[in-house]
């Protein structure tokens, strides 16, 4: 049985099809923005649900180091077990920047 040159287009532009939905599907998982980011926060190596790169200047998020309830947007209390959001630092491709600050948490 022959093929058509219209039907080799046709089978060559779905297995495009299906290559590109193979690989823009990613994990699926939704990352947070910024200022959903607050609570109790565990600082890890991998598996990270954000990761975030900490400067000095023009940061999307403030961030302020609490003891207790922290329940504002740029309000971490670092933990070590049990977190509402695990972040890892990285110099490099960060979802979002922070700068650690004393006073007046939250976006820019």
């Amino acid at each position: 049985m022959k093929t058509t040159a219209a039907a080799t287009r046709t089978i060559r532009v779905f297995g495009l099809c299906c290559l590109a939905l193979l690989f823009s599907s990613g994990t699926g998982r939704r990352r947070p923005r910024p200022v959903e980011v607050h609570g109790r926060i565990q600082i890890v190596n991998a598996l990270p649900d954000v990761r975030v790169k900490v400067v000095t200047a023009l940061p999307d998020l403030r961030v302020q180091r609490v003891n207790a309830l922290a329940n504002r947007p740029g309000q971490w209390q670092i933990v070590d077990a049990l977190p509402d959001f695990k972040v890892q630092f990285v110099d490099s491709l960060p979802d979002f920047t922070i700068q650690w600050v004393d006073a007046l948490p939250g976006p820019r």
